[in-house]
């Protein structure tokens, strides 16, 4: 094998074992599985360029890059989300077998849906410092380096974005299995269309944001309430039973539910818990960030 060859065996392999990070760094910043996607491909052009010339560490050199793209495309992504119908969730993450592969485990820390939702009010390098500072622990060098502005313009911007992070995301220290145990009593009472069970199991002040995008029928506002929600689930169930089916995930890395109607994959529900309440509920119903869910295990 040439010294070229070598060079570039090397280069491929590198790529591929950071390609899970990439991919991380990517979804982070955009939240469409299809755009990360489509980013760490363009990282990886870069990458095999032979006229890129040598690099220091080819980790810092390729999150640089990816984050980079991931600013511009946002840019544009935000442009068209201003013109987007009702609220605007990520596309779920889902592991319906609930085991989180080995190359994919730094998405099931800090990737909520409940706090991708907040990010989305970021702007774009806002994201970017707060991301890269407080998933993937760069330091302020590191920040000024990637985003071309001083150290102290970065602890502004982190600053900034985790003040409203802070503010606007719950935040409770749940284990996982008493947030599926919960959950599962969510499930029963939901597919028995048991209304008391489910405002039970409610916080007074829960709030559920929906995602329709246009597409499906949808909540246009947050809707907030512990009644009116288990209503709306009660509704659910007498309009669809017995064609209703739900099903545990892991949803970004977090207990989740899959709802399904006539084995049709109708929304992928993310939930906050306190632990012994749900504080909040995040349905993604809009069908574009549903494709990638494989519906065939439970179809009818």
């Amino acid at each position: 094998m040439t010294e070229t060859a070598m060079d570039q065996h090397d280069d491929t392999r590198q790529f591929a074992a950071l390609r899970p990070r990439l991919f991380s760094v990517a979804y982070r910043m955009l939240g469409i599985r299809a755009d990360a996607e489509d980013v760490v491909q363009d990282a990886w052009l870069r990458w095999s360029d032979p006229a890129r010339g040598p690099v220091q560490s080819g980790e810092a050199w390729l999150v640089s890059v990816v984050t980079r793209l991931s600013i511009d495309r946002l840019r544009a992504a935000k442009v068209q989300r201003e013109h987007y119908i009702g609220e605007w969730l990520p596309e779920p993450l889902i592991d319906v077998d609930e085991r989180t592969p080995e190359d994919a485990a730094e998405l099931a820390s800090e990737l909520s849906v409940a706090l991708m939702w907040v990010l989305e009010r970021l702007a774009p390098e806002e994201r970017a410092a707060f991301l890269l500072r407080q998933a993937f622990d760069q330091d302020y060098g590191e920040l000024a380096a990637v985003l071309g502005k001083s150290e102290a313009a970065c602890r502004q911007l982190v600053h900034r974005a985790s003040e409203r992070v802070r503010r606007e995301t719950p935040r409770f220290q749940v284990r996982k299995d008493v947030h599926r145990q919960l959950l599962e009593r969510f499930l029963q009472a939901a597919s028995r269309g048991d209304q008391a069970a489910l405002k039970g199991l409610l916080a007074d002040d829960v709030a559920i944001v929906a995602d329709g995008g246009g597409k499906v029928a949808s909540f246009m506002k947050i809707v907030r309430g512990a009644e009116r929600i288990a209503n709306l689930y009660k509704a659910v169930h007498l309009r669809n039973a017995p064609r209703l089916a739900y099903k545990m995930a892991l949803i970004n890395g977090e207990p989740g539910l899959l709802r399904y109607v006539d084995g049709q994959l109708e929304s992928a529900q993310a939930f906050v818990t306190d632990g012994e309440r749900i504080v909040a509920i995040y349905a993604m119903r809009n069908p574009d960030k549903l494709g990638a869910i494989d519906a065939a295990p439970w179809s009818a």
